[in-house]
């Protein structure tokens, strides 16, 4: 079962990711716009690869990653363990943070350049790395 449950939440933060990915992307693009129906046509695609892909995504990768730390809690006594963590809990500030951005694109309210998103767009980049490097190597 453990199996089962490791192999979807690999598809489940795949899937996140290419949001996590995409979503500032969008943002990038967005704060470029100059005419009003390229605004409208980013809002519209922000506003549903949040809600229809990258919420769920996000709370199923969550869901399944607590369910196999239940079903194998020794994990938690290792120090990549907490580490890893700790990059998944920036990852989630992260996406709330991305849900707020949107909110304000939304409302004509953006205050940053697309300089700006475009740094912005390399934090989860480096979560990615983290994560992937802590899970494979152990290092502690």
């Amino acid at each position: 079962m453990y199996l089962w449950i490791k192999a979807f939440h690999i598809m489940a933060v795949i899937t996140w990711f290419a949001g996590l990915f995409y979503l500032p992307r969008l943002f990038v693009y967005h704060a470029q716009a100059e005419d009003e129906l390229s605004r409208e046509r980013f809002k519209v695609m922000e506003r549903k690869l949040l809600r229809g892909i990258m919420n769920p995504s996000m709370v199923v990768a969550l869901l399944l990653g607590a369910w196999m730390l239940y079903l194998s809690p020794g994990w938690l006594s290792q120090g990549w363990m907490h580490a890893k963590l700790t990059l998944v809990a920036l990852l989630v500030v992260y996406h709330h943070l991305c849900g707020r951005i949107r909110t304000r694109f939304a409302a004509e309210a953006n205050t940053h350049s697309h300089v700006f998103y475009r740094w912005f767009n390399e934090a989860p980049v480096l979560a990615l790395v983290g994560i992937v490097l802590l899970v494979v190597l152990k290092p502690f």
